[in-house]
């Protein structure tokens, strides 16, 4: 019997009350010192129906908050703050995992705290500019290629996130090895020209998030450690496409291996044929849980359950203007459009303030 929508799943130690994940989507509302506040809390409790919230990218460390208002996860403060958000979904029936993530070169030194350093597997700058704090867009700079001892440090930064992560009350944590940030880069050939055991082979590439996982599941159990990777996305430009088919499969069986509670595929730019093809042989090479994510609507979301091409389906834009969504889906109700003016912002409008259906 296919699966549906609004069936429950085990995940875990925990019970989903449907298939529906809300994806993590960087809100930039952390405004004071990148300290999680009561007003995210409003915003992840009004979205609870979600059977599973990935809660926004987290830095484990000051040199990952490289964008305007970003959260942290790398002291007690952040923990004791953050508590509200696990507190605030709890109370109202979800369950939250946060995700974890350095933005490695992805970053501008005017957007660090004090004695941040941008960092990269090596020396080399994402293309592209960035805002920072005076408003304005600059360019990348060249991040420091972290040597041996700072990438353990690095990693020792992942696990206490996690353990912090875990102290606030999150379900379980998610790593960001997605979308260019800091592991992407380990893991792409382009961003990484390293000479060590961290560079050159497909196994060398993937040993730093290979390494934060296995660490991860020591010190909080698998059952709390997820991982989210983007294949063929913006990222692996320029990156043979056989090259990227042979490094995610090989991470795939790596992470099989490691019992992770789950893998989700998160789509990025061009629906190419050869990303989706590849998606399918990581479903068919991992027998974890599979969360898909990538404009999906109600409709092509039971579609794939129903093929079986994942477990859990992840929605992230639309859960922004309509925190019901799933009472929405449900009833079929019309959805709030979308409205990109209303992402980022320092406050409530465009965060909080939006009614629910019935209400509307």
């Amino acid at each position: 019997m296919s699966a549906k929508l609004f069936d429950t799943f085990k995940l875990g130690d925990i019970q989903l009350n449907n298939r529906i994940v809300m994806a993590p989507l960087t809100r930039c509302r952390a405004i004071n010192g990148n300290i999680p506040n009561s007003l995210m809390a409003t915003y992840y409790g009004q979205r609870a129906g979600a059977g599973l919230i990935i809660a926004e990218g987290t830095s484990p460390s000051p040199n990952g908050l490289g964008y305007t208002n970003i959260p942290g996860i790398f002291n007690e403060e952040h923990a004791a703050k953050w508590k509200l958000s696990t507190e605030a979904v709890h109370q109202n029936g979800g369950s939250i995992f946060l995700q974890i993530m350095h933005t490695g070169r992805i970053a501008h030194v005017d957007n660090l705290p004090d004695g941040g350093q941008v960092v990269g597997a090596s020396a080399i700058a994402q293309p592209g500019v960035v805002k920072t704090y005076s408003g304005e867009r600059k360019a990348h700079p060249v991040p420091h290629a972290m040597n041996a001892e700072q990438v353990q440090a690095c990693i020792d930064e992942y696990v206490k996130a996690a353990e912090l992560s875990v102290q606030a009350g999150f379900d379980g944590v998610e790593i960001h090895c997605a979308h260019g940030y800091l592991p992407n880069q380990f893991i792409n050939e382009t961003a990484n020209q390293r000479e060590d055991n961290y560079g050159g082979s497909i196994e060398n590439r993937c040993r730093f998030v290979l390494e934060i996982a296995e660490r991860m599941c020591a010190a909080i159990g698998k059952e709390k450690v997820g991982i989210r990777i983007s294949p063929f996305s913006y990222a692996d430009n320029d990156i043979e496409e056989q090259t990227i088919i042979d490094t995610y499969l090989y991470l795939t069986q790596k992470l099989e291996a490691l019992g992770l509670v789950y893998l989700h595929l998160s789509h990025m730019g061009e629906p190419t044929p050869a990303k989706f093809d590849l998606w399918q042989k990581i479903r068919s090479a991992y027998n974890g849980t599979l969360i898909l994510c990538g404009d999906f609507t109600k409709e092509s979301a039971e579609q794939a359950l129903a093929e079986n091409r994942c477990d859990l389906v992840a929605f992230g834009r639309d859960f922004i203007a309509n925190p019901d969504l799933c009472e929405r889906f449900e009833n079929n109700w019309a959805l709030t459009p979308r409205d990109k003016s209303q992402w980022y912002g320092n406050g409530a409008e465009g965060y909080t303030d939006y009614v629910n259906y019935v209400n509307s």
